[in-house]
């Protein structure tokens, strides 16, 4: 199993950090969407369909921590343009749930 990270600071204009074994990006917070049920980015680097991932997200509104699992459902683009790539969660608690949907309300949700 793979495992990435994400961590979103306070506000606009802060870096993201994905991180696995091979790769580490720094995303800015305008790559990064949030849905109730998973995140979309655009990478420079391409992640494999299925690919499970580790996610750990900080809310931007109080800087509570969230941690996600989840997998890589699509990974399309190539590398002179760059990567969109979309992660669903897996097993969400209801309180995770809730936190989702209140970041997914925020500057970074859609």
């Amino acid at each position: 199993m793979s495992a990435r990270k994400i961590e979103t600071g306070g506000g606009m204009g802060q870096d993201i950090t994905v991180e696995s074994r091979q790769t580490r990006l720094n995303l800015s917070t305008e790559s990064v969407v949030i849905h109730r049920n998973g995140i979309e980015f655009r990478s420079p680097a391409a992640f494999n369909p299925w690919t499970e991932m580790t996610v750990a997200l900080q809310s931007p509104r109080d800087n509570s921590p969230l941690q996600c699992a989840g997998v890589v459902v699509a990974c399309s683009g190539n590398k002179h343009t760059g990567y969109h790539v979309s992660m669903v969660f897996t097993s969400l608690t209801k309180q995770g749930e809730a936190r989702l949907q209140a970041m997914a309300g925020s500057e970074l949700g859609l």
